[in-house]
């Protein structure tokens, strides 16, 4: 141990929070969320990872990060491994977020026609409103409350998927949907539910929510997919594991099939797997 390091970890350890939470800490948690999630955690986290984590060890009655840890560690448990991941998950989404990937997709489903089925896989579904903005969108572009299409919806984040499935949110969720959408596909709540919506049952049913690490070894499901929406993930992601990703994700997508990325995010570093034909918008790479 260097002494700069000893004197970072003892500052650090006697500042003015509820629990020891040295930068060995900080780097044991970066090491450990890489390693089971790939979730690469920068230096301005250490916040954000303090505040998550300590909710952990209230609920747990733990005085420090490295008995949180070491114990994390040591027993293996697969329930508390699964929290210290939700913890560490970001779900930042909406109904319609960067608007035009639909669009593209109601052209996709179109020109599909009534095909049987028309799969899409959402691969961050965090708490239900992308996968739900994709069932609305095939249900307008092919003009049925229960068109041929099957949606995959998958997280990391167990909790959020539990929401998700539920399809109940706050009336201000749908806010900027316009009235003929709310009053098509949401129901509004009355009495202890009054306040909120719940997606009606002919959206619940095209999708089916399942929990998966992006990182494991083998996916489960079948392609090919005609939609892959993998939006807003890549970036917590280094390039690496991006690849590794893209690697496992591509060959899922029908030949003509696209897949969609953040705003934030591009993979000239990956046009060997996927080729860019439009505005985050992608192919599988022809080989």
């Amino acid at each position: 141990m260097s002494l700069a390091a000893s004197h970072l970890d003892s500052v650090e350890a006697t500042d003015d929070r509820d629990f020891n939470f040295t930068a060995r800490d900080f780097d044991r948690v970066r090491s450990l969320i890489h390693t089971k999630a790939g979730i690469a955690l920068s230096e301005s986290k250490r916040d954000m990872v303090y505040s998550r984590l300590g909710r952990r060890l209230r609920a747990l009655s733990l005085d420090s990060f490295k008995t949180y840890l070491d114990q994390l560690e040591a027993r293996n448990d697969a329930d508390e491994w699964q929290a210290f991941t939700n913890a560490l998950t970001t779900n930042l989404t909406s109904f319609f977020r960067e608007a035009h990937h639909f669009e593209v997709l109601a052209e996709l489903l179109k020109a599909r026609g009534r095909q049987t089925p028309i799969k899409i896989w959402c691969a961050a579904a965090s708490t239900g409103e992308e996968p739900y903005s994709l069932a609305i969108t095939a249900a307008e572009a092919l003009d049925s409350l229960t068109p041929s299409v099957k949606i995959l919806a998958t997280d990391i984040d167990t909790q959020v998927l539990e929401t998700a499935q539920a399809g109940v949110y706050p009336e201000e969720r749908v806010d900027k949907l316009d009235d003929a959408q709310k009053r098509r596909y949401f129901r509004r709540g009355a009495g202890a539910n009054a306040g909120r919506v719940r997606v009606i049952d002919e959206l619940r049913e095209m999708i089916s929510f399942r929990p998966l690490n992006l990182l494991d070894a083998r996916y489960p499901m079948r392609g090919p997919f005609d939609a892959i929406f993998c939006r807003n993930v890549m970036i917590y992601f280094d390039k690496p594991t991006q690849r590794d990703i893209l690697g496992k994700i591509a060959p899922l997508l029908s030949p003509d099939g696209l897949f969609f990325a953040g705003h934030s995010e591009s993979f000239f570093h990956a046009t060997d797997i996927v080729t860019s034909i439009g505005r985050t918008v992608y192919r599988r790479t022809a080989r």
